[in-house]
């Protein structure tokens, strides 16, 4: 006679797979949420090293504009001093030449200023050949910029333009006043060639 405590099971089937009241466990699922999670992973690095990429790339970008301005300003500078220089060497090349030709223009003046009325009567080709000399000198000067400093008397003394080559105290006149032209000046463009040299009145204020 069988035991009515026993119970009998027929097969496999009627072996409980679960305890209590728990759902059985889905393995699949767990093995695709843990893959999920790897990829997750995977991805959040991948991000990461594509910003720290990133990051490079924009402070290289950065670093190559700065040198690029650099050059350019560089560059730059560097065609306006060439430029300076060549318009300088244009304009004041010739200033060792022209200083050697003022003493031309001073014999030619003395010579006029010395000839007598006489010497201009019997002398006219000659004194007419020595003015002549004089105005193409003065063409060739004004041509290549060269202007002349030529102070009256009475004009006041310009340490700019004028060499002071005596002073004396004349009646009638202000120190600091011209009293005497002994020889005219020049300029090269902006460039004092020679500066005028005067006398200067030193007379004591009254």
């Amino acid at each position: 006679m069988a035991d009515p405590k026993k119970k009998d099971f027929g097969g496999l089937d009627d072996i409980p797979t679960t305890v209590g009241d728990e759902p059985p466990v889905d393995l699949d699922a767990l093995a695709e949420e843990a893959a999920e999670l790897d990829q997750a992973a995977a991805d959040a690095g991948t991000e990461g090293v594509l910003l720290a990429e990133l990051e490079t790339a924009r402070a290289e970008r950065d670093d190559m504009r700065d040198r690029f301005m650099r050059a350019l300003a560089d560059a730059e500078n560097s065609r306006k001093r060439g430029e300076r220089d060549r318009r300088e060497a244009e304009q004041y090349g010739g200033s060792k030449l022209a200083r050697d030709l003022l003493p031309v223009y001073d014999h030619l003046s003395r010579a006029l200023a010395s000839a007598s009325a006489e010497q201009r009567e019997t002398s006219k080709a000659l004194i007419e050949g020595v003015e002549l000399t004089l105005r193409e000198l003065l063409n060739i000067f004004n041509k290549h910029g060269i202007k002349r400093i030529a102070p009256e008397r009475g004009e006041r003394f310009d340490p700019q333009l004028h060499q002071a080559m005596f002073e004396a105290p004349v009646p009638g006149t202000r120190a600091g006043d011209i009293i005497e032209v002994m020889a005219e000046g020049f300029v090269l463009h902006e460039r004092l060639l020679r500066p005028a040299q005067v006398g200067v009145s030193s007379m004591p204020a009254a």
